[in-house]
Formats: C-alpha cells, sequence, structure tokens
C-alpha cells in the first residue's frame, strides 16, 4: 500500500496541508514543536481510527476550530486507487469512510492500511505499566487476524460488564456472574493462544534486528506472561471473584498479560541506558513491521519520527544501513539532525524520494539537497 497523497484540515497545529509523497523516501525536518509529529499522526489515525497520543478525538481539533478533516489518497499494489476520509467535530461521532463508504464500525478498518510508527512516546513499552505492552500485541496482531480482533472486542464486553456486577451495591445472582465469566474465557483462552503464538514467531526477528544494531554488543529476549498459561482461565476467574468484589474490578485475566523484556536475563527498564533502550524500542517496531510484512496482505508503511535521538554514532550508522535497505517499502521519517537525513539519502541513493521543511504547522515540499 502506497499513501500518495493527503489532505488535512485542522488537525492539531496544520490549518491546512496538501501533500504528494514518494513512493519510497519521505523526509521531514524542522525544529521540534513546529509539526512534523503531528503529519504523522494524522497518517496514523487513517489506519487505526484514532491518535496514536491522543485517544479524546475532540482534543486533536485545532484551537478554536469546530472540525478537522483528514484525507488520505492510496494506491495498491495493483494500482487499485482507495480513499480514506475521517472527519471530527466537537460533541458528535466522528466519520470514517473507505471510497465514500461509511463504516458501520471502526474495528472493521483496522488492517486493511498497515501501519509501524517509532516515536518517542514508545519509550512507555519499557517504563510503563503492563497495558503498554498489551496494547502493542493488540496492535500489532489486530492488523492480520480478524478474530484475534473479535475476542478482544468480546472480551472487553465481558470483563466491563463483570466489573459493574463487582461494584454493584445490590445482590448479584451468581448465574449472572457465571454467564460473563464464561465470556471472558472463552474469548480469553483465544487471545491467549493468538499471543503466544505470535511472540514464538516475533522473537527472532527482535533478535536478529536488536543485533544487527548493536552489533552484537547485548543481548536481549521477550517473554509472554499470562493467568492462562498453566490451568484453565474460567477457574482462575472464578476463583479470584471473592477477592475481586472487595477491590470491585477484576484482579485475574488476560486483561492482566505481559510480555516481559530483558537484556542480558534482567530487565531492561532497570539495565538498560537510554541508548540500549532506544535500540531495544526499534528493534521492537522494526520486527513489528517484519512480522505484518509476511503475515499480511500488503506491506505496511513505516513512519519513524525522530528515531536516531539518543543513539551513539555506531548505532546510528547502523540503523541508517537498515532503514536505507530494500526491505521496506514506503517510509516517512522526521528528524531536527538534517545530517541523519542526509545520511540516508545518501545510503539510498538515486531520486525517489522527497523533502519536506516543516515550520509552524506550514509543510512544504522543497527541492533543496540536504
Amino acid at each position: 500500500m502506497i499513501l500518495k497523497r493527503v489532505s488535512i484540515l485542522n488537525y492539531k497545529n496544520l490549518e491546512q496541508v496538501e501533500l504528494s509523497f514518494s513512493p519510497k523516501l519521505n523526509c521531514f525536518f524542522g525544529q521540534n514543536g513546529m509539526g512534523k509529529t503531528n503529519l504523522l499522526d494524522a497518517i496514523y489515525f487513517l489506519s487505526f481510527c484514532k491518535s496514536a497520543g491522543n485517544p479524546i478525538d475532540s482534543q486533536n481539533i485545532m484551537h478554536e476550530r469546530e472540525f478537522a478533516v483528514i484525507q488520505g489518497f492510496y494506491e495498491t499494489e495493483d494500482g487499485s486507487p482507495e480513499e480514506i476520509y475521517t472527519g471530527m467535530k466537537h460533541h458528535a461521532r466522528k466519520q470514517f469512510k473507505r471510497n465514500k463508504k461509511e463504516y458501520g464500525r471502526f474495528a472493521d478498518h483496522i488492517g486493511f492500511i498497515p501501519l509501524v510508527m517509532v516515536s518517542p512516546d514508545d519509550i512507555g513499552l519499557i517504563a510503563g505499566g503492563s497495558e503498554e505492552r498489551r496494547r502493542f500485541m493488540d496492535i500489532v496482531i489486530s492488523q492480520y487476524d480478524r478474530e484475534y480482533l473479535e475476542a478482544l472486542v468480546r472480551y472487553n464486553k465481558a470483563l466491563a460488564q463483570r466489573n459493574a456486577l463487582l461494584k454493584s451495591e445490590l445482590p448479584v445472582e451468581e448465574e449472572l456472574f457465571g454467564i460473563w465469566e464464561e465470556m471472558m474465557a472463552q474469548a480469553g483462552e483465544q487471545i491467549f493462544r493468538k499471543r503466544e503464538a505470535f511472540v514464538t514467531e516475533f522473537v527472532p526477528a527482535f533478535q536478529a534486528i536488536y543485533s544487527f544494531v548493536s552489533q552484537d554488543k547485548e543481548w536481549v529476549d521477550l517473554s509472554y506472561k499470562s493467568h492462562a498459561r498453566d490451568t484453565s482461565l474460567l477457574e482462575v476467574i472464578r476463583q479470584s471473584r471473592a477477592k475481586d468484589k472487595v477491590v470491585g474490578f477484576a484482579l485475574h485475566g488476560i486483561h492482566k498479560d505481559d510480555l516481559v523484556m530483558t537484556q542480558g536475563g534482567f530487565p531492561v527498564k532497570r539495565e538498560g541506558s537510554q541508548g540500549q533502550n532506544k535500540t531495544f524500542l526499534v528493534a521492537l517496531k522494526l520486527a513489528q513491521f517484519d512480522f505484518l510484512k509476511r503475515t499480511g496482505h500488503t506491506v505496511p508503511l513505516l513512519l519513524l519520527d525522530d528515531i536516531f535521538d539518543k543513539l551513539d554514532a555506531s548505532r546510528v550508522e547502523q540503523l541508517v544501513k537498515l532503514v536505507a535497505g530494500d526491505s521496506f517499502g514506503q517510509i516517512f521519517i522526521t528528524d531536527t539532525n538534517r545530517e541523519h537525513l542526509d545520511n540516508i539519502l545518501h545510503k539510498v541513493g538515486g531520486s525517489d524520494f522527497k523533502i519536506f521543511r516543516v515550520e509552524r504547522g506550514t509543510i512544504e515540499e522543497t527541492e533543496e539537497r540536504l
């Protein structure tokens, strides 16, 4: 899938943007706070029906504006055009359309335009709670496995209903708890099996990329932790009911799963330097790209937001070699350091790229060679 053109109106600090892109490499340079990340976020929105940074749609509308619009014009591998449209207004449900036909459910769009974004906010995968790492697994698997996404929706619905019962001040029939617990267990077991299969296949690619960027300086690993691993998930949930009633929410289930991240056998959040943590995150996301490319119906878009920050010169060089190779499709990359972009363009060679200057919400293509 290639994004040929984008039209943005009143999205964050982007008042009016009309851009056409290279099918290979698109570089955006400018100081921090000018709108580079907001452009990538608009492209992300067209794939996931929401912002990567702020899930509250109304807060992504430009200040003192009533609405925002993002339109993307794509081309599939066979040359077919695809148009994706989203419109947001204050106090109204957003619209999301493919080829002018509105989706009944936003979930039906997920996976149609696979996308991987690497950004400074990814540090939450390491430093944040387990929900960040579950979200990472959910985003990857949902883009290629419709059954997984459906199971996730069912599980979260059952979890919310059971939590409501746990908080109830009125007596609740045991049978009612049983209905939602069985739904949680059925969907949860399905989610567990798919997450476990994903991690098993994902780890070798992740380790290979980390090894390349670090030049074999460290050994890293991922392991999947779940309440569903060693026993019946239904029994785990049932046995936890008494404690759950005390706290008012479910303490056990696949909503508590975690992806354990280690370096040299120790938690990376405790052992890793800033550069090692950044390498870990970049390797995770590039392995995500590789995984989606191999399992999906089309090559994902790759969005790289300020990925060279906190990396030493040798790791930057290795990462430039990797990104400039033929393994990736269409790439959108931002940086405040023009030298980084210059190195990538030098490695890529040829003329199949575009350069854009970003300043105060205005984005213009430039013929200037970095």
